[in-house]
């Protein structure tokens, strides 16, 4: 029996195998005459570089590639490579490398695609819809959160944060854990009305890292969200707005288109959630009928007592 394989890496010819007498098959793998012990070993070696499996990962996303893993155990070891989860992660994300996690990426790659919220694990009963934004990254450790999307953003400099936020609307969180981060748009109910029937309902901009679900305090509940203050629009507000962003990047590019909210926000008497997102930023928007103001609230989670935060909320509400 002839065989002829060919092995193609980047369009270029790596093996050519001919003509070789097939002896049969030996736990899965064709087997061949002993003197083609180093061509087969050679296949081998092929099957399994990083590289050449990177290269087939690029065009498959999670599904595709666990169900490639299910077909045998051979497949399995190979697709359980980190560096392929790590690579899918990153490219369906659309986010940089952020260099050492303290989780395997599939791990990571499940919190991230798995359809879970923040509000999946606790408040389920406040809950009424959501929308996934997308993922930004934090290269610094210090944020600023605003209700206030007009340029120019000012940093003003208070006592407090308390105190910030009151006047201003805004403040600057610093100790922020670095790397990846998950925005998405919750709806939940009222907060001050305990009732089903109640038409109340709250905005949410709610960011998290990606580790936080993969997190012992977290799964254990003893991590907690935080009130950092609150600030009140006193009178007509023709959107609730907000936005987090990595005060290093504020000056970029990716981060005025942001701030261009002609591109992005919804034209007037369209009342559906609007969002934007850049590498170091994300904001949303929705258009208000009559009001008679906003209430908003700013939340932050830290990991541990003095830990690093992993996860903030800017809540909005009507008066």
């Amino acid at each position: 029996m002839s065989l002829e394989v060919f092995w193609f890496v980047d369009n270029r010819k790596v093996l050519n195998v001919q003509d070789y007498k097939f002896k049969g098959i030996s736990n899965g793998y064709p087997t061949f005459d002993v003197s083609l012990a180093s061509v087969i070993q050679r296949i081998k070696i092929k099957w399994y570089e990083e590289d050449l499996w990177t290269e087939i990962a690029k065009v498959l996303d999670g599904k595709s590639l666990m169900m490639l893993s299910a077909t045998s155990k051979w497949f399995r070891s190979i697709i359980m490579e980190d560096s392929i989860w790590k690579y899918a992660c990153l490219r369906d994300l659309q986010v940089p490398d952020p260099g050492k996690v303290s989780f395997k990426w599939i791990n990571l790659y499940a919190a991230a695609f798995n359809g879970c919220h923040s509000y999946k694990f606790r408040q389920q009963e406040k809950h009424i819809d959501w929308m996934r934004i997308g993922a930004f990254s934090f290269d610094s450790q210090n944020a600023l959160l605003t209700n206030n999307l007009i340029l120019p953003l000012k940093i003003h400099k208070e006592k407090t944060t308390e105190k910030m936020l009151e006047s201003n609307g805004c403040c600057v969180v610093r100790n922020i854990k670095s790397g990846i981060w998950i925005a998405d748009l919750q709806l939940v109910r009222c907060p001050v009305c305990d009732l089903n029937t109640c038409d109340g309902t709250m905005q949410v901009l709610d960011a998290r890292h990606i580790e936080l679900f993969l997190s012992e305090g977290y799964q254990d509940g003893s991590w907690d969200y935080e009130l950092l203050g609150s600030h009140d629009v006193k009178k007509q507000a023709d959107g609730a707005s907000a936005g987090i962003f990595d005060i290093k990047h504020l000056k970029d590019c990716s981060t005025s288109a942001v701030l261009n909210l002609k591109s992005w926000v919804g034209k007037p008497k369209d009342w559906q959630p609007k969002a934007m997102i850049a590498p170091y930023a994300v904001a949303v928007n929705t258009n208000l009928q009559e009001n008679e103001g906003l209430h908003i609230k700013f939340h932050t989670m830290k990991s541990g007592k003095n830990g690093e935060i992993v996860s903030m909320r800017i809540c909005e509400q009507l008066l």
